[in-house]
């Protein structure tokens, strides 16, 4: 099966990541798992570029793209990524916009150092949705979130968030 269509068939919920994952899966597994994991992100979040750490990942074609426009499954199935991303960053979408749960503090979302892969994670996150026809989680609705995880830690002063 080509780029395309393992990528198609993945978002539909009919197919299968390189390490026999379904999306699913990827939903059901634990915050530790998520957190240690670096071959997955790839997979809910394409974007056009190859990535550094996985060479199985498919990439974001003009023809994937298309895919994502016409199919509201395959939009409905990575708004769901989305939201289990953001409960994995102790973030939440409201009306306005992505925001800090109540939750979110360094002892337990230790992604709120400075620095760090889960940065580069949420900027794919954000540049992949916006490529695949997802206005929910474009840059502007992340505002929120910024200012949030700014008042609950002043450490992130300085990094990717600014």
């Amino acid at each position: 099966m080509d780029n395309d269509a393992r990528l198609i068939a993945f978002y539909r919920g009919e197919g299968h990541d390189h390490k026999g994952r379904l999306l699913k899966d990827i939903w059901a597994l634990s915050p530790f798992w998520l957190e240690h994991t670096h071959d997955y992100i790839q997979w809910l979040f394409p974007i056009p570029e190859a990535g550094r750490f996985n060479g199985f990942a498919p990439l974001l074609t003009p023809t994937v793209k298309t895919a994502f426009e016409g199919s509201d499954v395959m939009r409905q199935h990575q708004q769901r990524s989305l939201e289990v991303m953001l409960d994995f960053f102790g973030l939440t979408r409201e009306e306005n916009g992505i925001v800090a749960q109540p939750t979110l503090a360094m002892p337990t979302h230790i992604w709120l150092k400075a620095g760090g892969h889960n940065h580069l994670r949420i900027t794919r996150m954000i540049r992949s949705l916006a490529l695949c026809h997802q206005p929910a989680g474009s840059d502007r609705n992340w505002q929120p979130a910024k200012s949030g995880i700014r008042h609950v830690s002043a450490i992130l002063a300085g990094s990717i968030l600014d």
